[in-house]
């Protein structure tokens, strides 16, 4: 029998018009449908709930790995936009062609052979609900998608990713698009084959992150094509990443031209949070690497750059560190020798707590660099004008 639900519109009628759309939620998912005059709508079953906006939700894929398979649920809504080519593979490949609507992905299970791949021409979101992968092919997530894509971390979980170590991959996190990445869980990546975290474009981390831990990256511990910005959490980067910590490059085109975007900047902002990064055993390596501008308005920093030639703060640009945002407490042990690497022979050059190309501006927060066990060493370089305003720096400064 057919239910029949009348809708009586009194205290708004002067703003809804004849044929007012609702939205109807059902099972996690909306269908609309367009009122005639009178005002009555005929259900085949009760709804969760009808509204005349359009609900903050998204239609959600579900992914659950589950050892050597996967169980991969589309809603019936999206069977038309979301295709799973990998049957019940834990290598999990999906293609999304909606180019109107979020679409978001909800991860979890184990594999330790299984991995998950989107390709996607429009933004999404992905949740890590407890989701650990060690890919035996490739990248454990590759989200092939130029727009923006939301990493959510569930409260509470543990979210590990490795890659394989023989791969061709670019990282095991990788993503083609800018990525932003918040929920108060906590991420464990390991980057066997190359960098352990990379995006194409721009970077964020924001406060509602608990950690993400960077276990072992094979080249850079996160690497991004035009910016990195950092509001909070925790980032801690061991010292098994090969190269440097953070790096962050301007995008270029195919030709190796910079792409003309106000977003491309190559550089680095960090606004709060906790950073320990250590580079003991990585010559020439940098815990944090810009090509353009690095500013600092708040955050606690710990950085050993202990190896030969390795920089625990390196910029292409200027360098600005206040405590405009949070507290600014930096501490920087730069212990290493000459650089010895063959490349390198011919600018055999020395390990430093800070260096910067161009100007260098404290305008707060607490700076200490120790260089070789000691403060009167000179531990910060600074190729431009060295201006001090406010804050505290204990460090020998070179700025000849």
């Amino acid at each position: 029998m057919k239910k029949i639900l009348s809708l009586l519109i009194i205290s708004i009628v002067c703003v809804v018009s004849n044929a007012q759309t609702v939205y109807i939620c059902k099972d996690g998912d909306y269908t609309t449908r367009s009122l005639s005059e009178g005002y009555s709508l005929v259900l085949t079953d009760l709804p969760d709930s009808i509204t005349f906006s359009k609900p903050d939700m998204m239609r959600t894929v579900s992914i659950v790995y589950s050892g050597t398979t996967a169980t991969v649920t589309i809603p019936a809504s999206l069977s038309n936009e979301v295709t799973c080519s990998s049957g019940n593979s834990s290598n999990v490949v999906l293609t999304n062609t909606n180019t109107d609507d979020e679409i978001a992905y909800a991860v979890s299970g184990s594999s330790s052979a299984g991995s998950l791949t989107i390709a996607s021409d429009y933004k999404m979101t992905v949740y890590l609900n407890g989701v650990s992968l060690t890919s035996t092919k490739g990248a454990a997530i590759d989200l092939q998608c130029g727009k923006r894509i939301d990493m959510i971390m569930g409260d509470g979980t543990i979210n590990s990713l490795a890659d394989y170590a023989s791969g061709t991959q670019k990282a095991c996190l990788n993503t083609k698009g800018h990525i932003e990445l918040s929920g108060a869980g906590t991420l464990y990546v390991t980057g066997n084959c190359n960098h352990a975290i990379r995006a194409k474009e721009y970077m964020k981390v924001k406060k509602t992150v608990k950690a993400i831990n960077i276990m072992k990256a094979a080249n850079d511990a996160i690497h991004v094509g035009q910016y990195f910005q950092m509001n909070g959490g925790t980032l801690n980067i061991t010292s098994t990443t090969t190269n440097d910590g953070i790096q962050a490059e301007r995008e270029t085109d195919d030709d190796g031209n910079i792409i003309a975007d106000e977003e491309n900047t190559g550089g680095i902002t960090i606004k709060g949070g906790t950073l320990n990064i250590t580079m003991n055993n990585n010559e020439d390596a940098k815990g944090i690497k810009a090509e353009g501008d690095i500013t600092i308005s708040g955050g606690s920093f710990n950085i050993n750059a202990d190896a030969n030639g390795s920089r625990g703060i390196q910029t292409d640009g200027d360098l600005t560190i206040s405590e405009d945002d949070a507290t600014t407490t930096m501490v920087i042990a730069a212990t290493g020798g000459k650089c010895t690497v063959a490349a390198d022979k011919d600018d055999p050059h020395k390990c430093w707590g800070i260096k910067v190309d161009g100007n260098m501006t404290v305008n707060g927060g607490t700076i200490t660099v120790t260089k070789n066990g000691s403060t009167t060493k000179k531990g910060i370089k600074v190729g431009g004008t060295y201006t001090k305003k406010g804050g505290t720096v204990t460090a020998a400064i070179d700025n000849d």
